[in-house]
């Protein structure tokens, strides 16, 4: 959706059922965009394990999420 700062002045409501229906609305001003709306869509909590990351190894492992990270970030991390 695209609303002029008179639209969001005057037609706040219709700006903010767009957000309800999750589109992300463009500001412009005159003619311009100044900036973009983006809905919160707070994303439903998940597992560690169901993210996508993991299981992306050709190896299959044993270790713990923490190991796992652990061994990713390496001696960088324990040298702060």
């Amino acid at each position: 959706m695209k609303a002029t700062v008179v639209d969001l002045r005057y037609k706040m409501n219709d700006v903010l059922k767009a957000l309800d229906r999750n589109e992300k609305v463009t500001v412009l001003y005159r003619g311009k965009v100044k900036g973009v709306l983006i809905p919160s869509g707070e994303k439903p909590k998940m597992k560690i394990f169901d993210h996508p990351f993991f299981g992306m190894s050709s190896q299959v492992s044993e270790k713990s999420v923490l190991e796992e990270i652990d061994d990713l970030r390496g001696s960088r991390y324990h040298d702060i």
